[in-house]
């Protein structure tokens, strides 16, 4: 939830033409990221939780790659775009970890 607040902090600084552009798409993609974490985590079952976290990870790299559209167009400076950019690779990596945790819950013991 820290990094979808800090990006639609961020894009209040997008230039007013681009409200229903870029500042529309990051603000939804960054919110998107928390909402499918939470949606998949209110689903029964390990299966609709990792095809939610799934989702959440694609909404994650479109926050990604809006960022860095908008850092070149000028919209942001450097140093928030990196410090956003940043906390999307934590976000990134607590997903991955959580995803592979519950792949292995889901997966048959071995009991050979």
């Amino acid at each position: 939830m820290d990094l979808a607040v800090e990006c639609c902090t961020a894009a209040r600084t997008f230039p007013l033409d681009e409200r229903y552009g870029l500042t529309a798409q990051v603000k939804r993609s960054a919110v998107s990221v928390p909402s499918n974490i939470a949606e998949g985590r209110g689903r029964m079952g390990v299966r609709g939780f990792l095809s939610h976290l799934s989702i959440a990870k694609g909404s994650l790299t479109e926050v990604e790659t809006q960022l860095l559209i908008a850092k070149r167009l000028g919209y942001i400076d450097g140093e928030t775009a990196d410090a956003l950019l940043r906390r999307a690779t934590q976000v990134s990596c607590l997903l991955a970890g959580l995803i592979r945790a519950l792949k292995a819950k889901q997966a048959p013991a071995n009991t050979g």
